[in-house]
């Protein structure tokens, strides 16, 4: 092939200009030579025909003729005889061995050496007979392309044709001769054409030539003379977009200070008939400042790569060029020039080029550096543009400027002073509020401004941007300035929102008093009833609820609402934002202010500030302040009237009824929409219950949920807390099954669980899940301990219900309520169940899990067991799976059903708490014994899993306290008390175990007795008890009170608190409790089942307070009855409080009772101050605190912390007051803490709460914390606790 004949040159130069044939597109829009090369590196990667081609052909053929044989010697040296691969450590296959070892063969070389010196003549030759067809091409058409000069290139910005062009290669020579062809001194015909042959070469050849300086500086000279300029911008255009940034950095400056002189020499001045863009000069200056801020925007994303002061150069000759403003910012605005700032403002008219600057921080640093130390006036232009507007809108009259808007109707390319002075205004408001929402931006503030004393402060910026919202709330459909993307009003808050969103821009900017008072001035208008000065006040008025509505989404803004008081209302007398919000929407509600009360406007416009309240009422902080205006009751009685109004339209009303019924029917799902947020806290919740629209409310809520949208535009997470904070009562349980709700949680759980994505077809495998719940499974997992997390839910939907245990089970029939999910996945005791189970073992150790997780809480573990026989059936599994020995015994297989019963049964028959009981693992782990604990499928438990109690050092007496309580008849009640608590608190600090035992029953007993005998501490009446024998001996009790009575002896024999024979007192005790008590329950007609028969569970505070008086029945029953009379028996003692007749009916038919709505409510408002982590994570959770408060209060902390901790909860809340029961649960989390947050993480925290007991908790070592707590919060706590008789009011 060395030697080519010149029949097989032509032949090559014809596959050689097929090949280029072929793939010419690709290579004519390649932006520059550097990417057409890459394009023919990369053809067989992005080319399916490449093989087809017939010069690859060619080269394929001559390679494998050259290096076959080679190929095959080296396949040969690297197979050995048994087949293995005699490849180095450092390949991966026979393939990369043998390509590594043929390139660095002789043979290679020589054929590269021979195909070089092969299609080197026929490349040149190419390139010879094209350079020649390309001159003559262009001789041909000279004359006809001089002749299109003036139209060809008419709009130069939008020049996408030179992207297009053929490229030519250009010599150095050629380019020297183009650059003095193109200087000024030339004719005009010469430096013409020297521009069309420029534009035809390539960029990068014109860049890197030598004498490129002198032929920008001819460029730019050019770029001012009308019939060379377009072609200048198209050159610029090309190099703009195939150059690095060394180059194009020195055409923007170029072109910068080409444009900054223009308006230099030109000075157009700015008359009130206003400018032709059209006119040559102006036309010119557009499309260069055009092409400009096309640059402008698309720099940003490569400038990184390259020097900062590439970067520098080009963002400071941007501002100088802006800058032109400050010759003329002192001449009166009746001889106001052009400047480019106008036609800028035209171009980009929302600032994208400056948000682009501003959005990296490699950018950003620079802008606002160069800002600050030389271009600060900038920022002083876009300042002083947005006070003309304002005070140009404050006194223009509305009747001028309508018909000045009509005049200009349909007008294109003329644009009068107004138009260009209100662009200017858009592009310095979106310029501005791209630097408020940065720190360093924000410190450019104060700015001194024209015509101002004092500098322009962050504030009073607000300020003005609130007042010019004022004046234009709502665009005007004839101006096309004010066009609904562009209002005034529309930019405003487009501001205000920005900064909403960002906590420090927020604190900074908007939460000051000033801003405040602007937003709320017409607010406070109208409640005093004066008239506003707002153009359109529904418009204006609905603008400001959403900006009150973000602010108060955030912490920050929501405490300035609530708690600072500078709104003046009256000449002395202040108030909040909070106060003013409630008391406007409730006169919305009501129809109360003039001129909002037509139903089109005031829908909307109340339907905005309820949605402000709401976010203040769906916090604990915020409810405490807005509960007393009743706003709820005001919400509901609207909802009733439209209820009626839609059940009994009006006569003579058909022909409106369509659309007046849809305005109706959207205001009702405003206001259940409201109502229903009530139910994120507690208290909220107990108030939705007494508006009777619970229900309602709770349906709207699923059908929202069914469609997954969004709870509002300000909520981060969905309805899970919401649910949960619902289920965790018992008519909110009753609301949720009605609306439907827990039949499709059943039903979506089932179809995960037992049906899965099978009528898929498959593609891949789905892998046996080795999780105890499948991850596919967690989510309806937690839904569904959510659900069930409060024992009087499970009441509620348990209560009296059996189970199915039928003889057969179909494969489609689906569960659809709790009875038929626990019949089919927890109580598998038949064949007929296991067969109908797809996946028995995970579905069965999913129940088994869910069972764990209800039986934590002691109640519902006593109504499971009481309806359902839970441990006998399970101690029968346990039995039936045994592998039988050769002796005729057997053992307990070892699988992961059996483990996770003998879990259960553990957990539910050993009681006490992290010291006092050991639960097994719930796993298998690998070795010789995988799992040492013993199973056991009959009763007793096995004792290792209780532990041996430890000795402790008693120190049974303290000198000090013994002489105390010896002189206690000296000294007054409530002086007595006083020293009581610091005795406790001393004692407590250095010898905790001293109150345990005998002291603490002791002084328990005194505590109460002198509590119960002063009339000031008395908060219910005394308790004249005085019960007959007969009628308590024979007085019933539950077999779930009798399963409580075993699970109290165990525990008490196993403190060595209680003798064997201590039953018979207990039994007698609950006696007399069931019928003191039911002396004080209402008689309720309530549906509930919790509210039918007596307390819904067991009485554990009875029974703990048996423990302490070690079975001495007639000392607890003292102390009982005299404990009953005191405020913190409300707390303390659920089933005390239980449909009372000391609280209203109404909240004693709830359901509902203080320890939820009270106690529950202020830990979760303390857990957002004081540990605003944890509160975080139950948000993210979708758990609620207050659900665990329920569950540990309820059964008095049993099984979560040793004896020792329970007693001293009890004796410090009886001392120390009730509002210690919340600083308590506080105390709980705090210590928490840690693992709640490394919990959340795995979305195990629900499971972790309910199962895992308190390790380490001590009440001496937090009460401290709770003496703080006491010092902060107890006005408010303890003032609402006393509020238990009246809490709704």
């Amino acid at each position: 092939m060395s030697q080519l004949t010149p029949e097989d040159e032509l032949q090559l130069q014809s596959l050689l200009k097929q090949l280029l044939q072929s793939i010419n597109d690709r290579i004519s829009n390649a932006p520059s030579t550097e990417c057409a090369e890459e394009v023919l590196l990369h053809l067989e990667e992005t080319d399916k025909n490449f093989h087809n081609y017939e010069f690859v052909k060619y080269l394929r053929q001559y390679m494998e003729t050259s290096l076959g044989t080679v190929v095959e010697e080296e396949i040969k040296n690297l197979t050995k005889g048994d087949g293995q691969h005699a490849v180095g450590s450092g390949q991966d296959t026979v393939v990369h061995s043998v390509t590594r070892k043929t390139r660095e063969s002789a043979e290679y070389q020589q054929m590269m050496q021979a195909l070089k010196n092969t299609m080197v003549p026929v490349v040149e030759s190419l390139i010879s007979k094209f350079e020649e067809d390309q001159l003559r091409k262009e001789e041909m058409h000279r004359e006809a392309q001089h002749t299109q000069s003036n139209t060809q290139y008419n709009d130069c910005s939008d020049s996408d044709s030179s992207f297009n062009q053929s490229y030519a290669f250009i010599r150095q020579e050629q380019l020297q001769a183009l650059t003095e062809n193109l200087d000024s001194s030339k004719p005009k015909e010469v430096r013409w054409e020297a521009l069309q042959a420029l534009c035809s070469a390539p960029p990068s050849d014109v860049l890197s030539c030598e004498s490129w300086s002198s032929l920008r500086r001819n460029l730019c000279a050019a770029l001012t003379e009308p019939d060379l300029s377009d072609h200048v911008l198209q050159f610029f255009a090309k190099s703009f977009s195939s150059s690095p940034l060394n180059v194009t950095r020195e055409i923007y400056t170029s072109l910068a200070q080409t444009v900054e002189s223009s308006f230099h020499s030109l000075k157009v001045p700015l008359h009130s008939s206003g400018i032709d863009i059209n006119r040559p000069e102006i036309s010119r200056l557009v499309k260069q400042i055009r092409l400009m801020n096309d640059f402008q925007k698309e720099v940003t994303t490569f400038w990184i790569r390259h020097p900062e002061k590439y970067m520098e150069e080009v963002i400071e000759s941007t501002f100088s060029l802006l800058a032109f403003h400050s010759d003329s910012a002192s001449s009166p605005r009746s001889v106001k020039l052009l400047e480019p700032l106008h036609l800028l403002a035209l171009l980009d008219i929302k600032a994208t080029w400056f948000k682009k600057w501003m959005h990296g921080h490699y950018s950003r640093t620079v802008v606002l550096r160069l800002l600050e130390k030389k271009y600060k006036s900038l920022i002083m232009v876009a300042l002083q543009e947005c006070i003309y507007y304002k005070e140009s809108c404050e006194n223009c009259k509305e009747g001028k400027k309508e018909s000045n808007d009509q005049q200009k109707a349909g007008q294109i390319s003329f644009y009068t002073e107004t138009e260009l002075e209100y662009a200017l205004f858009v592009h310095s408001l979106s310029v501005l509020g791209m630097l408020l929402i940065y720190t360093n931006g924000r410190r450019l503030f104060p700015v001194k401004v024209h015509k101002y004393k004092d500098p322009v402060t962050l504030t009073e910026l607000l300020v003005i941007l609130i007042n010019i919202m004022y004046q234009h709330p709502k665009a005007s459909h004839r101006d096309v300035s004010h066009s609904d993307m562009l209002s005034p009003s529309g930019l405003v808050m487009e501001v205000l929102w920005r900064l909403c969103e960002r906590t420090e821009c927020a604190a900074d900017c908007l939460h000051m008093s000033p801003v405040i008072e602007t937003l709320l001035a017409p607010v406070l208008a109208l409640l005093s009833g004066h008239k506003t000065k707002l153009k359109s006040p529904p418009a204006t008025l609905t603008l400001i609820a959403d900006v009150l509505a973000r602010i108060a989404n955030t912490n920050k803004g929501l405490d300035l609402f609530l708690h600072k008081k500078d709104l003046m209302i009256s000449h002395s007398q202040r108030t909040s934002a909070a106060h003013v919000i409630v008391q406007f929407t409730l006169k919305l509600l009501n129809k109360q202010i003039p001129g909002l009360s037509d139903p089109e406007v005031s829908y909307s416009l109340c339907g905005a500030f309820i949605f402000v309240c709401r976010q203040m009422y769906n916090t604990c902080e915020g409810l405490q302040e807005l509960r007393p205006y009743g706003l709820h009751k005001a919400l509901a009685t609207s909802w009733r009237q439209i209820r009626e109004g839609l059940q009994t339209p009006a006569p003579g009303t058909n022909q409106g009824l369509n659309s007046d019924c849809e305005n109706t029917l959207m205001w009702e799902e405003t206001i259940l929409d409201s109502l229903l947020n009530f139910a994120v806290t507690p208290k909220g919740l107990l108030l939705l219950q007494q508006t009777g629209a619970i229900n309602e409310c709770v349906g709207y809520m699923f059908s929202r949920f069914t469609k997954k949208l969004q709870v509002s535009r300000c909520e981060k997470f969905g309805y899970g807390v919401m649910v949960t904070q619902i289920a965790a009562t018992a008519p909110g349980v009753v609301a949720l099954s009605s609306s439907g709700f827990i039949k499709a949680l059943v039903i979506e759980l089932w179809s995960v669980l037992e049906c899965g994505n099978e009528d898929v077809r498959v593609v891949r495998p789905k892998p046996t899940p080795m999780d105890p719940i499948d991850r596919s499974c967690l989510k309806s997992f937690l839904s569904l301990v959510n659900l069930l997390s409060s024992s009087q839910s499970v009441w509620e939907l348990l209560g009296h219900q059996t189970l199915a245990n039928m003889d057969e089970y179909t494969l489609r029939e689906v569960p659809t309520s709790i009875p038929d999910l626990i019949d089919r996945l927890i109580a598998v005791n038949s064949d007929a169940k296991i067969h109908s189970l797809f996946h028995f073992e995970q579905s069965h150790t999913f129940g088994l899990r869910v069972l764990s997780a209800l039986c934590c809480n002691l109640d519902t573990f006593l109504l499971l067991e009481s309806q359902y026989n839970i441990c006998s059936m399970l101690l029968q599994r346990q039995k039936e799976n045994v592998a039988e020995m050769a002796n005729g015994t057997g053992e307990i297989i070892l699988d992961s059903l059996s483990v996770e019963r003998n879990y259960v049964l553990v957990s539910v028959s050993v009681v006490g708490g992290p010291s006092e009981r050991k639960l097994p693992p719930r796993s298998i782990q690998e070795g010789d014994d995988p799992f040492p604990w013993p199973m056991f499928s009959c009763y007793p438990v096995p004792q290792c899993y209780a532990l041996e109690l430890k000795e402790t050092d008693q120190i049974h007496s303290d000198p000090e306290l013994n002489a105390f309580l010896a002189s206690a008849e000296d000294i007054s009640d409530e002086s007595w008390m006083e020293v009581c608590r610091s005795h406790y608190r001393r004692i407590m600090a250095k010898t905790p175990t001293l109150l345990t035992g005998e002291v603490l029953a002791d002084l328990l007993e005194m505590i109460v007795s002198r509590l119960s005998n002063a009339y000031s501490e008395c908060f219910f009446p005394q308790a004249l008890y005085r019960a007959d024998e007969k009628t308590v001996t024979s007085a019933a009790l539950l077999s779930v009170e009798e399963l409580g009575i075993n699970i109290c002896l165990r525990y008490g024999c196993f403190l060595k608190l209680l003798r064997d024979d201590a039953g018979a007192d207990l039994t007698l005790l609950m006696k007399h409790m069931k019928v003191f008590l039911s002396s004080h329950r209402v008689k309720s007609t309530s549906r509930l089942i919790c509210l039918q028969d007596s307390y819904p569970g067991y009485d554990w505070l009875s029974s703990t307070v048996f423990l302490v008086m070690k079975g001495d029945m007639d000392r607890a029953l003292r102390l009982l009855l005299d404990l009953s009379s005191l405020l913190v028996s409300a707390f303390i003692w659920p089933a005390r409080i239980h449909a009372s007749v000391h609280v209203p009916l109404a909240v004693a038919e709830s359901g509902i009772g203080p320890v939820y709505w009270c106690t529950a409510h202020y830990v979760e408002m303390l857990l957002k101050s004081e540990l605003p982590l944890v509160h975080s994570a139950f948000r993210i959770s979708g758990f609620t605190p207050s659900q665990m408060c329920i569950h540990w209060l309820t059964q008095c902390l049993w099984n979560y912390l040793d004896w020792p901790e329970i007693v001293h909860y009890l004796s410090t809340c009886v001392l120390m007051g009730a509002d210690y029961q919340v600083y308590m649960c506080v105390a709980l989390f705090k210590h928490l803490q840690p693992a709640i947050l490394q919990q959340t993480q795995s979305q195990e925290l629900q499971v972790f709460l309910k199962e895992e007991p308190i390790r380490g908790f001590r009440v001496c070592d937090y009460l401290d914390f709770m003496e703080d707590l006491e010092h902060k919060y107890r006005d408010m706590v303890l003032t609402d606790m006393k509020n238990i008789c009246n809490p709704v009011d």
